[in-house]
């Protein structure tokens, strides 16, 4: 066992270092892990600094070592098979995205003290599954919000209620509605429309069962929260990450994409304050 990061991330016998730690520990660890020559699968988001997640991205494409970012959400088996629907041109131009994800309740005070924000923790995922589903980069972020759900996040600074309008330089448009509170379940829906039609990704529940009878039919709850809702795609995305380091193949989701996500969290966070819409910080 070891006493500190550094000589576990050193230890030979180690061969690829998963960090899922608090997100303030997320770029220390990795400089360790790039020094040590060692892969890297980080959950998301990389830090809560843009800037200081520009100078590490610069660092881990200068050394080569790949580094993973965890937006689990790309290897869901519905996300991703509208994904591909997409790509395989299956509706045509995409003209618009629409992204539903709403909690079953919010998190405590201690959590939302260090989160770094509902854009910068819960929207996070989403905005990756904007640019992956968009195909192209949000060019200019609107954002607005509200504290409807509890009034203690609003002490702390925060919202809980959030919707989202991104537009990329083609003119494609992305809504992204977001809440706290959905007292049904974890709610997680995708949309996209194309100039020759439109995929969707509707909720999961434990079964597809419906029940009819001379009361009306009913179906099974939502699933309760991510890790029921996402077990597959948590097994997934690990399985990808090792075979790319065994095999040598691209990974699907990099350090590039922890930064574009973050950036588009910061932009969204100064149009809920500013009432405008923000230019994005694309690179």
């Amino acid at each position: 066992m070891a006493s500190d990061p550094a000589s576990a991330i050193g230890a030979p016998g180690i061969d690829a270092i998963l960090i899922g730690s608090s997100t303030d520990t997320h770029l220390d660890l990795i400089d360790l892990a790039i020094a040590a020559r060692k892969p890297v699968f980080c959950e998301k988001p990389l830090h809560l600094d843009l800037r200081r997640v520009d100078e590490c991205v610069s660092s881990i494409q200068a050394s080569g070592v790949p580094v993973f970012v965890g937006f689990n959400r790309r290897f869901d088996p519905s996300h991703r098979a509208v994904h591909d629907g997409v790509r395989d041109g299956d509706i045509g131009k995409v003209e618009m995205v629409v992204i539903t994800s709403r909690d079953p309740a919010p998190p405590g005070a201690d959590y939302i003290k260090v989160s770094g924000g509902i854009f910068r923790d819960m929207l996070i995922h989403d905005f990756d599954m904007a640019r992956w589903l968009l195909g192209e980069e949000p060019i200019e972020v609107y954002a607005t919000g509200s504290c409807l759900v509890d009034p203690e996040i609003a002490k702390l600074g925060d919202l809980d209620t959030t919707m989202v309008v991104l537009r990329t330089e083609s003119g494609a448009l992305c809504h992204i509605n977001t809440s706290r509170r959905a007292t049904y379940g974890y709610d997680q829906r995708a949309e996209v429309f194309g100039s020759e039609g439109m995929l969707r990704s509707r909720n999961e529940r434990l079964t597809k069962v419906e029940r009819s009878g001379v009361d009306g039919t009913r179906q099974d709850p939502l699933l309760h929260f991510f890790p029921e809702r996402y077990r597959d795609a948590y097994r997934l995305e690990l399985d990808h990450f090792v075979r790319a380091i065994e095999s040598g193949e691209p990974l699907l989701v990099t350090e590039r994409d922890g930064r574009q996500a973050l950036a588009l969290a910061d932009a969204a966070l100064e149009s809920s304050k500013t009432g405008q819409p923000v230019a994005v910080d694309v690179k």
